[in-house]
């Protein structure tokens, strides 16, 4: 696994064989980051559940501005952080906790978020629950998106103050992008 583009171009990540994460694979990590080429620019990124950081690494290597990095698996926010001294990024908070408590943080520092990307494991209905708590505490960016990947898109839950703009399948992957109405 490695950086496809931007700064940090080519370097590697750890954490491809890390037990319960799906890596965002490459050719499909491209697919996605030029459907939100126009986003990422400055923008605040919330990766929900990070595992190796992959997608957060690439926004921030892309041009973001700042990436919170949460993963509830302790071996995983240690990847994460591994990857972000490897590549010395200062620009990055890496929380190791529930997504749930995540976004509690998040509405305590009143902090909106341009780009959240949500790959939760997939046997769970933490997409649904996580939109309707960013819905609630409102943390998502006015010109935000929300990008959203299953294996099956009937997880995809969202509510009418949401709606896609994006819809794509790659082999088992269905990727989402929401916007707020």
């Amino acid at each position: 696994m490695k950086i496809i583009s931007g700064k940090y171009k080519g370097r590697k990540l750890e954490g491809f064989d890390l037990k319960g994460t799906r890596p965002t694979m490459d050719r499909v990590k491209e697919s996605l980051f030029a459907m939100i080429q126009d986003y990422i620019p400055k923008s605040i990124i919330l990766d929900l559940f990070s595992g190796s950081g992959n997608l957060g690494i690439e926004a921030l290597s892309e041009g973001a501005g700042y990436a919170y990095l949460v993963d509830s698996n302790a071996k995983a926010a240690n990847v994460i952080r591994k990857n972000i001294e490897k590549i010395a990024i200062t620009e990055v908070t890496i929380w190791n906790m529930d997504y749930q408590k995540a976004l509690d943080e998040l509405k305590k520092k009143s902090q909106k978020v341009d780009i959240i990307f949500l790959d939760p494991p997939y046997q769970t209905n933490y997409i649904e629950e996580s939109l309707k708590t960013i819905d609630q505490y409102e943390l998502l960016a006015p010109a935000g998106i929300i990008v959203c990947e299953s294996d099956d898109l009937k997880k995809i839950v969202y509510s009418k103050n949401f709606v896609s703009v994006k819809e794509k399948k790659y082999g088992d992957k269905h990727i989402v992008i929401l916007k707020k109405i």
